[in-house]
């Protein structure tokens, strides 16, 4: 069946900007906790893929026991057989959860190597892109959303805030060829984010709630991050032990907001507006935690402070009633 007339069994409702962009925030905020938590993981037992691991599954159970116990997320996973019978979206649409896992796994690859800040910039710039792009092929159950110069500007403006905000972090580096290759794979992992809420958010129109969504979402990449840490187990050995602070296995609940949030408010936002939302929500979390609870290298200089607000700006511009002239 073809995308486009998948999308239209069940027509999206539209959502009021007003609140609509304040979830997206939230679910941004989440973003920054997860972010935090896992890394503090990942170095206690010293193995990244193992830390996403646990993230991934430990939202699986939680997103489980919520579905399960919620009389709409019984009605969500009652629905999930049905819909693929009657091919209501693409099959591989289910797997979206691996562009998470994907985004996970070039996290702990490239990290170490470039730096959180080109890391973020990167992933920014990729999935920015790619919003303008499923917004114009109308892949979320938003439907089709021209590129205009307005929302041209404002994802312009959105990594150049972005760029701004992490530019205190950047470290030293002459040699170009250092990131130059590292750097492709969270600019992909980005790139592909926009792709997965939209999947996400068709998924969620005929299921009828974002639970099922999220459930197919960890379930999908906790069985990629299984594979790939069983082939590291095999290869490099297990991780330290397990810490036995509870904090340290809250992201995968975090996660559970993230996605839930996401595949929901895609439906009347779009995604570039969801995106942008997430973006800004990403950084004022992480400016949050940085000052309520410092980690080693913390820098906050006025950029992250301008860099962060001009993030909100960007989205205020792609959010107000511009005259559209069309591009493409």
């Amino acid at each position: 069946m073809d995308v486009m007339q998948s999308q239209q069994v069940q027509p999206a409702s539209r959502m009021p900007v007003l609140w609509g962009i304040p979830l997206a925030v939230l679910a941004g905020f989440a973003i920054a906790g997860q972010g935090r938590i896992n890394g503090a993981l990942a170095s206690r037992i010293d193995d990244g893929l193992a830390a996403a691991l646990i993230s991934f599954g430990s939202g699986l159970l939680v997103i489980l026991l919520a579905s399960t116990l919620l009389p709409s997320g019984r009605r969500g996973l009652r629905a999930i057989p049905s819909a693929l019978r009657r091919h209501a979206f693409p099959r591989w649409y289910i797997g979206a959860g691996m562009i998470g896992a994907f985004f996970v796994l070039s996290q702990g690859l490239t990290v170490t190597v470039i730096g959180i800040a080109l890391f973020t910039v990167a992933v920014v710039t990729g999935q920015s892109l790619s919003a303008l792009l499923v917004d114009r092929i109308g892949l979320s159950p938003a439907g089709r959303k021209p590129i205009t110069g307005m929302r041209i500007i404002s994802v312009t403006l959105t990594i150049i805030a972005v760029i701004w905000a992490v530019s205190p972090r950047f470290g030293r580096t002459d040699d170009l060829g250092h990131w130059a290759l590292p750097v492709l794979l969270p600019l992909a992992a980005g790139f592909l984010m926009s792709f997965q809420q939209a999947m996400n958010g068709i998924q969620t129109v005929h299921y009828g709630t974002p639970l099922a969504a999220t459930v197919l979402n960890f379930g999908s990449g906790t069985l990629a991050l299984v594979v790939i840490w069983s082939i590291k187990y095999l290869t490099a050995g297990p991780a330290e032990a397990l810490p036995g602070e509870w904090w340290y296995y809250t992201g995968g609940a975090l996660g559970c907001v993230f996605i839930g949030l996401g595949a929901w408010l895609v439906r009347g936002l779009g995604v570039l507006l969801t995106g942008l939302g997430l973006i800004a929500g990403q950084l004022l979390g992480s400016l949050a935690l940085d000052l309520i609870f410092p980690a080693a290298g913390t820098v906050i200089a006025p950029a992250t402070w301008f860099g962060t607000f001009l993030t909100l700006g960007a989205i205020v511009l792609a959010t107000l009633p511009w005259p559209r002239r069309v591009r493409g």
